[in-house]
């Protein structure tokens, strides 16, 4: 009786639509709609990762996607054996640490072989003169320059993640790439599991002013529909060499995070820097669910790298002053 009750109920139900002019079809499931918070905000939080092989730009000669599975199985075959080369010799984490193999990212079902979208050739569109600072501060970090703390990068001195894991446009680490985000009904918290960094969206607030220089950046918020819209200005200068990209102090740079089913988070960003780059460049990756635990990152505590290449720089001086 239940069921022959459903049945009678879900026949209404449909000869109703189709009475009113309406195909059968609006009663299908549309569009995920991302649950809501307590104070009715699309809720955003959770712990994510956006962890990948796939890399900020593509070669030239490769599309942003590929036509069969055939294709792309043999170009994340290709990736697998790069990444297994660059991890197989000299220092480093690669030989400390295990690592897992991680897969290239998916977008809509689709292997992505680039973050970038624009421009469409996924390179970054640099300043002739920006690029070459670019390329004298990533020759002069490959150096190993000793000469002081100073001189070494933000990353070295666990003043910022390295890889620009943390502050907008956030990027993929190859290690480290948890994402823990906490929402109150006037602010979004970002914690990166890398460097243990901590960016807050300050929603419906104004720009600090230009004088006003913070690590990650001046983050405020609002929001489009489902869409967290985040826009980010008065970067510090340390923090603008972020490898495998730059910006200046003065870039804007706009994030849309867009909660697109229950175990996936979208993000797209769009840098908007005059002074590094001829026009505006725009990205998207997957921050996908995971179930495993943000751990600390304790940088600071654990950093006998730099100890130890200051030291190293200073017993070769003492050696060269006493020949």
């Amino acid at each position: 009786m239940a069921i022959l009750n459903v049945r009678r109920a879900t026949m209404a139900i449909l000869g109703a639509a189709l009475l009113a002019g309406a195909s059968p079809c609006v009663l299908q499931a549309g569009p995920y709609r991302a649950p809501r918070t307590a104070f009715g905000q699309p809720d955003l939080q959770g712990a994510w990762t956006n962890v990948s092989q796939t890399a900020l730009e593509r070669t030239p000669d490769t599309p942003l996607t590929f036509a069969t599975r055939a294709e792309e199985r043999a170009y994340e075959a290709r990736m697998d054996r790069e990444w297994a080369h660059g991890e197989s010799g000299g220092l480093g984490q690669g030989v400390s640490e295990w690592h897992p193999k991680y897969p290239m990212a998916r977008i809509d079902g689709r292997l992505r072989t680039s973050w970038i979208v624009s421009p469409t050739d996924g390179r970054l569109p640099w300043r002739p003169e920006a690029r070459r600072r670019w390329e004298a501060i990533t020759a002069a970090a490959m150096r190993d320059d000793a000469t002081d703390p100073e001189v070494r990068t933000a990353s070295d001195r666990c003043l910022m993640g390295g890889l620009g894991s943390a502050n907008p446009p956030m990027h993929n680490p190859p290690v480290s790439a948890g994402k823990l985000i906490v929402q109150t009904a006037t602010e979004v918290a970002i914690l990166s599991e890398m460097n243990h960094d901590v960016r807050i969206i300050r929603l419906g607030a104004r720009h600090l002013p230009k004088t006003v220089r913070v690590w990650m950046g001046d983050s405020i918020g609002h929001w489009e529909g489902d869409t967290l819209v985040a826009e980010t200005t008065n970067f510090r200068a340390e923090e603008g060499w972020r490898n495998p990209f730059m910006i200046s102090s003065d870039a804007r740079v706009t994030e849309r995070f867009t909660r697109v089913s229950p175990s996936e988070l979208r993000y797209a960003f769009e840098v908007d820097d005059p002074a590094t780059y001829t026009q505006v460049w725009r990205g998207e990756m997957p921050f996908l669910a995971d179930k495993s635990p943000i751990y600390e990152f304790a940088c600071h505590e654990g950093n006998y790298g730099l100890t130890d290449i200051l030291t190293v720089a200073r017993h070769a001086e003492a050696e060269v002053a006493g020949r």
